[in-house]
């Protein structure tokens, strides 16, 4: 059978979304090849058409999520001022919407306890896809003046991937609120941010 030009470039996309959703529910570790592939409607022998390994898998399905949550935050962020950006990110990146989508949410919070147990390549990935994010956000502390900004922006992933988890892991609704409205009221203060809504 005779496949248009663009169905490889499609099966791979779905495969490594397919990869992408079961790393974020269930962590790189639990990831199986035959079931990924099962989920994406192929069969395990077509695996190897686009992959050299799981590992390779992995590690680019990791590159994948990285790519949509930068994508992601310059949409969010791009038509606002330096200020409204940053709000706005740490705003939904500490709210209700996003604990509960465990399944869809940024990759570092998804990832972050599952990285040092990986493979060299996920590790690789994960290091790229994190330099990404904090390249974003020191660009934003830069252009608010804060001295430092790269280092600023590593505090601010850690803090803000540190909570969502926290948050995450609460059983008691009441206290997980609680955790995400702290974390984006001490960032609000950190950055004088004060004056947004």
């Amino acid at each position: 059978m005779r496949y248009r030009a663009e169905h490889k470039q499609e099966t791979y996309d779905r495969v490594l979304k397919v990869a992408a959703d079961a790393i974020r529910e269930a962590g790189p570790q639990q990831v199986s090849v035959a079931g990924v592939m099962a989920k994406a409607g192929l069969t395990h022998g077509g695996f190897y058409a686009h992959f050299a390994s799981k590992d390779a898998l992995i590690a680019e399905a990791i590159d994948a999520m990285f790519s949509e949550s930068c994508e992601w935050f310059l949409r969010k962020t791009a038509a606002l001022p330096p200020a409204e950006a940053l709000w706005s990110y740490i705003r939904f990146y500490l709210s209700r919407q996003h604990r509960d989508a465990a399944g869809r949410g940024c990759p570092v919070a998804a990832l972050l306890s599952d990285i040092p147990r990986a493979s060299a390549p996920a590790k690789q990935a994960f290091a790229r896809g994190a330099d990404r994010l904090k390249h974003e956000f020191a660009r934003l502390l830069e252009q608010l003046g804060h001295a430092d900004a790269d280092a600023q922006a590593d505090t601010l992933m850690a803090e803000l991937a540190g909570a969502l988890m926290l948050a995450r892991a609460e059983p008691r609704q009441k206290r997980s609120d609680a955790i995400l409205m702290r974390g984006r009221m001490a960032l609000k203060h950190r950055y004088r941010l004060e004056d947004l809504p």
